[in-house]
């Protein structure tokens, strides 16, 4: 690459299908493509590079608060091309950033390779959803395929509470009002409180980051609103504790019973790399609430949803160990890949072996 531009290196990453540009003082720039980090063979970085870079994409209403913080995160778009989600550190006193490609296009859950059953998250009137998974995971682009589908078939009022927002979703049979922390509104929490005033169906809270916002979620969920979150956990037993950790312990019966009421479902996933070596593909765990799994949510048994999702076809629930034998028996990805991200390894090589007894041997 001749052209050292910021622009250029964002225009190349959409170009290799990467999912991040990493841009760090001291560093060559860098790309993630299918999870590994690539190095291109440009020169490092400078901090005259970074404030050139920093001055051309940041938005002009952020560039003071954004040179006196340590830490800032706004979008770019670069018209025709992408839009990204930039984020901006610190690190040894220099300034890095960290780049995520948000494409135009919201691909829907078949294009995901997401289970259908996972479209029957949006089919509830009220309550909350919360998809889960590590930063990278691709929670953004699955609740998006989620919020797509809505769009698409049921006329709603959504909206979205985000920092920054990431994907820009177009009016179908619904409407939106996409609201950015820091330029529409000062925080998840007023973002949230206002927006129930706004007349919605439907709300997307970018994250869940503490207790006042789990308290907003919770009582709008409660009056009428079908509210979707993300969480950095790994499964749906995790999240259902992740939530309850928000709260002081003379506080958590009261909130799991509040919590068990309006918990619809979770999705829980992680990107694998494809057998053929030619991008990822998300495994999932589904849970969708019953009144069975409320009332063990209730009663503090939360072992034993598991158990309930283990079943499979019951109420089209899946774990991570039915969603990763179903792929390795696709041939969409190995058997080392399988068994290197299952959270129970020897239930899933007893479902490669044919010996599973239970119902997971579900395909989708």
């Amino acid at each position: 690459m001749e052209d050292y531009s910021i622009d250029s290196l964002l225009k190349k990453a959409t170009e290799i299908n990467a999912s991040d540009l990493h841009y760090i003082v001291g560093e060559v720039p860098s790309f993630r493509i299918d999870g590994k980090i690539i190095k291109t063979k440009l020169p490092p970085v400078t901090e005259d590079d970074m404030i050139k870079a920093i001055d051309h994409i940041a938005p002009v209403s952020m560039r003071d608060t954004i040179f006196n913080s340590f830490d800032s995160d706004f979008p770019y778009e670069i018209e025709g091309v992408s839009r990204f989600r930039v984020n901006l550190a610190m690190s040894f006193g220099y300034h890095a950033m960290t780049i995520r490609l948000v494409s135009y296009n919201i691909p829907d859950t078949k294009d995901l390779n997401l289970p259908p059953s996972i479209e029957k998250l949006s089919q509830f009137d009220n309550g909350i959803v919360i998809v889960t998974g590590v930063a990278g995971s691709g929670k953004s682009t699955t609740i998006a395929s989620i919020i797509e589908h809505i769009n698409q078939n049921q006329k709603k009022h959504i909206v979205t509470i985000e920092d920054p927002i990431e994907y820009v979703y177009k009016s179908k049979k619904s409407i939106f009002t996409q609201r950015q922390i820091g330029i529409d509104t000062a925080s998840y929490l007023d973002g949230l409180k206002f927006a129930l005033r706004q007349d919605p169906d439907v709300i997307l809270i970018g994250e869940i980051r503490d207790m006042e916002t789990v308290e907003s979620a919770l009582h709008a969920a409660e009056t009428g609103h079908l509210v979707f979150a993300t969480l950095h956990t790994f499964n749906a037993i995790q999240t259902i504790n992740r939530i309850l950790s928000f709260f002081p312990p003379s506080e958590r019966d009261a909130v799991r019973g509040q919590f068990a009421e309006v918990f619809r479902g979770s999705v829980s996933q992680k990107l694998l790399p494809k057998a053929d070596g030619k991008g990822r593909i998300p495994a999932v765990e589904l849970l969708i609430s019953t009144p069975t799994i409320k009332d063990f949510i209730i009663k503090d048994k939360l072992e034993e949803i598991y158990k309930l999702v283990q079943a499979g076809s019951y109420n089209d629930m899946i774990t991570f160990n039915m969603s990763l034998y179903d792929f390795y028996k696709q041939g969409l990805i190995t058997k080392e890949t399988a068994l290197d991200n299952s959270d129970n390894p020897n239930e899933l090589m007893h479902l490669m072996r044919g010996v599973y007894t239970g119902s997971g041997q579900m395909e989708y």
